[in-house]
Order: structure tokens, then sequence, then C-alpha cells
């Protein structure tokens, strides 16, 4: 199966940044798309940004010009870069793997991290 290990999460003040890590192990052959998707207390899980093999990103509209994804494809990881951060980014950020294949599995799946607590707050 696939393990994540998701960090850098935690409690920041408007306006100030954070870096998110995430490295997936485990019988992984290969990963179309990684990512992350953050979810708040009370709403809907929603897309922060995904980066593919090749390189092409794709970011929320909440998200984008302050907020940066990028992938290590031979390592397994992927980091975001949060920048000028608002309340409204506080949520569990979710990192994900989509259309992985892996030893053992038929086709490709989608996997999902534990999620780590990212706050913005004074």
């Amino acid at each position: 199966q696939v393990q994540f290990v998701e960090s850098g999460g935690g409690l920041v003040q408007p306006g100030g940044s954070l870096r998110l890590s995430c490295a997936a192990s485990g019988n992984i052959v290969s990963i179309d798309a990684m990512g992350w998707h953050r979810q708040a207390p009370g709403k809907q899980r929603e897309l922060v940004a995904t980066i593919t093999s090749d390189g092409s990103t794709n970011y929320g509209d909440s998200v984008k010009g302050r907020f940066s994804i990028a992938r290590d494809n031979a390592k397994n990881t992927v980091t975001l870069q949060m920048n000028s951060l608002k309340p409204e980014d506080t949520a569990v950020y979710y990192c994900n793997l989509q259309r992985t294949k892996v030893i053992g599995k038929i086709g490709r799946m989608d996997y999902w991290g534990q999620g780590t607590q990212v706050t913005v707050s004074s």
C-alpha cells in the first residue's frame, strides 16, 4: 500500500508563510499527479493545487498568486509553499496522489494522506 508522511502545518499569523511537505512511499510504480486539497470545518474539501509528473500545475482560484507547488518525482515528494496566508486558509490540508500505479493493484487509484492542520490567526 501507500504510506504518507505529511509535515509543516501549524499556527501562523495572517500574512505569514508556511511550507507543507508530503512524502509518499510504498509499492509505488508511478504517480500521475500529486497535490493538496483542504477542508475547513463545515465545508466541502476543495482543490488547493496539483502538479503532474511533467510539471504542469493547477491552482484553486483562492490561492493563485500566493501558493506554489513543487514536486520531486524521484523521491515521490510534493511541497506547498504558502505565502500571504489569510484566516480563510485555515483548514486541514490533505496530500493527494492521483491516478497512481501500485504493485499488486490493477489499474490506477487515488490515495489520500491523513492531513495536517493549518491555522491562520492572530
